[in-house]
């Protein structure tokens, strides 16, 4: 056996040499696994042009004018196309988005909150998080946001 026989493969576990006709076995069951996941999409593919196909060949085309109007939740359409809304339910969304996004950030912090090593920078951290929240609760509950009046 030559040295331009072997290579080096690291992904081989305890086996620091490969001989090259095994490096073809071992790309080619790469390439296997990968030639899979593509059959799949393209069948998966083919499956939903086919159910769009038979729906549009099999579907009753009868247009009508009432068909053809516009559909808003059973009602018929009246009026202006605008509609004003109270702008303190965009608040209230914005506001639980906030604390959607403390909570998930509290979790990750607990976490690490218990390693050791980690605790006095983490809770110093931490406090500035909810500092800056607690800021923008006290900045909209001074605006009058918060009150449903």
């Amino acid at each position: 056996m030559d040295v331009r026989d072997v290579a080096y493969v690291p992904e081989v576990p305890h086996v620091a040499y490969v001989p090259v006709h095994q490096q073809t076995i071992l790309a080619s069951e790469y390439f296997q696994s990968y030639s899979v996941v593509g059959l799949l999409a393209l069948v998966g593919v083919l499956f939903v042009a086919v159910a769009f196909g038979a729906g549009r060949l099999l579907r009753p085309v009868v247009p009508t004018p009432e068909k053809l109007l516009t559909y808003e939740c059973g009602v018929d359409p009246v009026g202006e196309g605008w509609a004003h809304t109270q702008v303190r339910y965009y608040v209230y969304a914005f506001l639980y988005v906030i604390f959607a996004v403390d909570s998930i950030f509290l979790f990750p912090w607990a976490t690490v909150f218990a390693a050791p090593g980690y605790g006095a920078t983490t809770l110093v951290e931490m406090f500035i998080f909810l500092g800056f929240l607690a800021v923008g609760l006290l900045y909209a509950w001074k605006k009058g946001v918060l009150a449903w009046a």
